[in-house]
């Protein structure tokens, strides 16, 4: 194998993660989560998962529970089945 391609097969996923790093990093500190470092690490040292598990934390600082229509427990039921008993 040619080292030009196999530097490009290496080479570009790294410096995909460390922008995917850098996007995280920047984010992270606008939004509030601290340590910023911490998320960017996570976001390169765990490609694809950390990514998620960034977005996934950063979703919950928009939690509004005044919104939320599950947050005393309840939960909706279609009324073909209101009739029905419970097990």
């Amino acid at each position: 194998m040619s080292t030009l391609l196999l530097a490009f097969l290496v080479g570009f996923p790294i410096l995909v993660q460390a922008a995917i790093a850098a996007v995280v990093y920047r984010d992270a500190g606008i939004v509030g989560l601290e340590p910023p470092r911490k998320w960017a690490a996570i976001a390169f040292l765990i490609p694809i998962f950390g990514l998620f598990a960034y977005l996934f934390e950063r979703s919950e600082l928009s939690y509004d529970p005044e919104s939320d229509p599950y947050r005393r427990g309840e939960y909706n039921v279609h009324p073909s089945r209101t009739d029905e008993d419970d097990p």
